[in-house]
């Protein structure tokens, strides 16, 4: 829905509000007019029901709004009378429609200082429940979100299994642009599985103010620009989805509004100079480690690397034997040799489940084994006398990629050698051409709503022959620290500003082993209650959160035990 089209919305709404109502204005002692000003109604009718004026403020935020309206829908009812739980649930389920029969039908008089206490127990129960979701609500759309990490783009920096606190107020929150959805949920409703939102109404983009704008190499999260899946991690037909319903993502912003960004043998350069990195970033990249004795899992355990697999040769398996240790296994294999070969991720399978199945498994150390680690493990295996060699593996320059963005063949990029591409700020122009229209062309006709048309050698915007294009928006370049295992801006191109969401700031739990089943978890406590950023090492607040814990049970005992004694 654009401006004009909220306007008239509004006004039909208020209509709605006079005709239903205006009776009941004047029983409460009020003007008739009074429920036909917008905003001013609704303060008028805070102090019909009794109820603050700040409750308006409420009613014009989207999605607390859905939570409110009933309220004040049960709260008008009450306060003429009509307190029974038929009518409650009337008024609720017609949507406040109910409030018509009230006002033309019933002869009602106005409680004027009626109690606000509810008379039952379930009353009250409601009452709690409504105002804390409430609470939660706006905590959770504007100022903080929880978030876990469930790939790893980041790794070592985020690791699969952090739960994080994301500020939304750091960039300034983006307020609903999706009107209806359920209170604190994302796309999908847990254990339901169904659709959290309805697509329309939408309200146009609108970002509160914030304190910062995002700088370069910072992390961020943001909704996926490309994403079109209606449950994350399932594979089904797509699905065109709101922005502020996108699927969350979490990278590193390297490239902002304004640079020219090149990625040279996996490093990226912005503005032709090598981008440093924070000293808390963990960059991986693939090498090939190769021992003439083989690289022992063994030995990769000991100096750190957890990014591998194993694979296990037996001669014989049955069924029932699979079945038994198959949700260790990433995969199966009949060998060259005729063995069976059980490939596995770093953690193995364990002894105890070897041998309640009966297997007789011998690993299997391969000369050369690929490995996904940071610089600094590379150059601790060169030290080691067990290993021959380690060589970074780069995708060689001129070399076409698998899936990389613009997704033209004129492109020869890579993952490891990209670019250079200017990433567009707001009121920036450029030259168009065929050249660099498929860079330009997703936020041309996505993400800033025109129309292309190209007819030989000349392109059309909006129906108009033009040779360049202004930016409406500014746009980021989003990538994972995993650099040869993220999904990131190399693939789907870049991040618009109205898809920001905002910025991890702590993690308050860490569980390795995350997607190995609950059995398997275990705790990273030296990541517990970390900040995201920052410089020099994290460090865990998590004891001092305790002791302040215990001294607050300390004082609150005796707080209580003194006061017990006055009494």
């Amino acid at each position: 829905m654009n401006g004009t089209q909220w306007i008239i919305f509004i006004l039909i709404i208020q209509v709605i509000h006079f005709l239903g109502t205006w009776k009941l204005y004047v029983k409460a002692g009020r003007k008739a007019w009074e429920a036909a000003i917008p905003i001013y109604n609704a303060i008028v009718l805070m102090q019909i029901i009794n109820r603050p004026k700040w409750w308006v403020i409420l009613l014009f935020i989207p999605i607390i709004n859905l939570l409110m309206f009933p309220v004040i829908w049960v709260e008008t009812i009450r306060s003429f009378g009509r307190n029974s739980q038929l009518e409650s649930w009337l008024v609720v389920l017609t949507l406040g429609f109910y409030i018509f029969y009230v006002n033309y039908a019933l002869d009602v008089k106005y409680v004027e200082g009626r109690s606000l206490h509810p008379r039952t127990a379930l009353g009250e129960w409601v009452s709690s429940i409504v105002f804390a979701v409430v609470a939660a609500t706006l905590v959770h759309t504007y100022f903080i979100q929880p978030y876990v990490i469930p790939t790893g783009s980041l790794e070592k920096t985020l690791r699969v299994g952090d739960f994080l606190f994301v500020s939304k107020f750091h960039y300034g929150a983006r307020a609903p642009m999706t009107t209806v959805a359920a209170p604190m949920v994302h796309d999908t409703i847990p254990g339901l599985g169904v659709r959290s939102y309805l697509n329309k109404p939408q309200l146009p983009y609108f970002r509160l103010p914030g304190f910062k704008k995002i700088k370069r190499n910072e992390i961020v999260v943001f909704s996926w620009p490309a994403d079109t899946v209606r449950i994350f991690f399932k594979k089904e037909k797509g699905v065109k989805k709101p922005i502020d319903k996108k699927s969350n993502y979490v990278k590193r912003c390297v490239g902002v509004p304004g640079d020219s960004l090149k990625v040279i043998d996996g490093y990226v350069h912005i503005n032709g100079e090598q981008t440093v990195l924070p000293d808390r970033a963990l960059p991986q990249y693939d090498y090939n480690a190769y021992s003439q004795k083989g690289v022992s899992s063994r030995l990769l355990k000991e100096t750190g690397v957890t990014d591998f697999n194993r694979i296990y040769v037996t001669q014989q398996l049955n069924q029932n034997q699979f079945d038994q240790i198959s949700k260790y296994l990433l995969g199966s294999r009949r060998g060259s040799s005729g063995n069976i070969e059980l490939i596995t991720k770093h953690l193995g399978i364990p002894t105890k489940v070897i041998r309640n199945a009966g297997l007789s498994l011998k690993e299997q150390t391969d000369r050369q084994r690929v490995l996904t680690i940071t610089e600094e493990l590379a150059e601790t295996l060169r030290n080691n006398a067990a290993i021959d060699s380690v060589v970074k593996i780069i995708e060689p320059k001129g070399l076409t990629g698998y899936n990389i963005f613009p997704q033209d063949n004129s492109y020869a990029w890579n993952n490891d050698n990209f670019g250079p591409i200017y990433i567009p700020e707001e009121g920036k122009t450029v030259p168009i051409n065929l050249e660099v229209l498929p860079v330009y062309k997703k936020i041309i006709k996505d993400y800033e709503g025109n129309t292309i048309s190209v007819n030989g050698n000349q392109i059309s915007i909006n129906g108009q022959v033009t040779d360049t294009y202004t930016f409406k928006q500014d746009y980021y370049w989003m990538m994972g620290d995993n650099r040869d295992h993220s999904e990131d801006s190399r693939t789907w191109g870049f991040v618009p500003d109205n898809h920001i969401v905002g910025t991890p700031i702590f993690i308050w739990m860490s569980i390795d082993n995350f997607r190995d089943g609950w059995k398997n978890w275990s705790i990273r406590w030296d990541r517990v209650f970390t900040t995201v950023h920052g410089n020099g090492e994290p460090i865990s607040y998590f004891k001092y959160f305790l002791i302040v814990l215990a001294g607050w049970f300390v004082f609150d005992f005796f707080r209580k035990k003194r006061k017990k004694a006055k009494e």
